[in-house]
């Protein structure tokens, strides 16, 4: 009953479980976001599958490599593209520019950290590439935001598996930390990890902006700033800006929905996935800077709140579940996406 291989089995299971889950729902209502998100959810149930199977069995260094690119690359990531694709229809993609940005800057800082300028400045560069990119196209043909970052995120994928998978890896460094047993990507050329900043905090920066956005798009609000025709730049921050304060001061409302039993399932439902992505890259960060004891308890926590807002969410198994006094009705709910 070692905590380090019951609770990466945990989180493996229950992974695989929702992954095939929504991977249902897509088959009958064929929603990219479902496809997407499928595809996410099964990089997270490999990436506990493989540290279930290191401390239960052992290490060794292509369990090492899967572990790395996997954990590392890819499930952060695939969540937040996921997200895009749900609100690919919104200006969300301006949400998404930021995220890429920010993480654009603590890439480039990483790059002393690691003593890796080269590749940490190569990988701020295409990264805020790819931002001033997704932002162009959501300024000018917003349906096509979430494409242009799947091709990015694709062609990143691709490209960053051929380095990890041919990337010389210190023998023994795989091993875990000898105090907590719990993985460390210390083994990788430092050269490689801070290429992994752009994936994690892009994609768990995603979640987190949609954790405001999407319950504002849903939820009943109260315009304190309103849509104006600032210049181009000055207006994409005018409008995030707006998207903040005008959720904080709506939240009474949604208060009040909650209470009545009126609040749309969607608003929870995003909540508790982005909050299901975000602990997990929390606790993967510290990691990176050995603080280890919460890696595994993060991740199954995060795959459990994921399980949650999946269930009570409209856009996933098409049913309106209340969540102030409870209602299972059955109603299909329009898509708003």
């Amino acid at each position: 009953m070692d905590p380090n291989v019951v609770l990466p089995l945990c989180s493996s299971v229950v992974s695989f479980i929702v992954a095939a889950l929504v991977f249902t729902q897509w088959t009958h209502r064929h929603r990219s976001f479902q496809l997407v998100w499928t595809v996410g959810l099964l990089w997270y149930g490999i990436s506990a599958g493989t540290e279930f199977w290191g401390g239960a069995y052992g290490w060794s260094e292509p369990l090492y490599r899967a572990w790395y690119l996997i954990g590392a690359f890819f499930v952060a990531a695939y969540l937040g593209m996921g997200t895009a694709y749900l609100l690919g229809r919104t200006r969300f993609g301006y949400f998404v520019t930021g995220s890429l940005l920010f993480a654009a800057l603590i890439t480039l800082a990483a790059g002393t950290k690691y003593d890796a300028p080269v590749t940490a400045g190569a990988g701020a560069a295409i990264t805020a590439a790819v931002a001033v990119l997704v932002a162009v196209v959501t300024t000018v043909r917003r349906e096509w935001s979430a494409h242009v970052l799947m091709a990015a995120l694709a062609l990143g994928s691709v490209a960053v598996a051929v380095l990890v998978l041919s990337a010389p890896v210190a023998s023994p460094g795989y091993a875990p930390d000898p105090a907590t047993h719990v993985p460390i990507g210390d083994a990788m050329p430092a050269a490689l990890r801070p290429l992994t900043i752009p994936f994690n905090i892009g994609g768990a920066l995603s979640l987190v902006f949609a954790a405001v956005f999407a319950p504002y798009v849903c939820m009943r609000k109260r315009k304190v700033l309103r849509a104006r025709a600032p210049p181009p730049i000055v207006a994409q921050l005018y409008g995030a800006t707006a998207v903040v304060v005008n959720f904080v001061v709506s939240l009474p409302l949604a208060v009040a929905a909650l209470v009545q039993g009126q609040l749309h399932s969607r608003v929870a439902a995003t909540l508790l996935i982005a909050l299901g992505g975000f602990i997990p890259g929390i606790t993967s960060g510290l990691n990176r800077f050995g603080f280890t004891w919460s890696f595994f308890l993060g991740e199954l926590l995060g795959v459990l709140f994921i399980f949650i807002g999946f269930v009570i969410s409209t856009e996933v198994f098409g049913a309106r579940v209340r969540i102030g006094p409870l209602d299972l009705g059955h109603r299909e709910e329009p898509a708003t996406t």
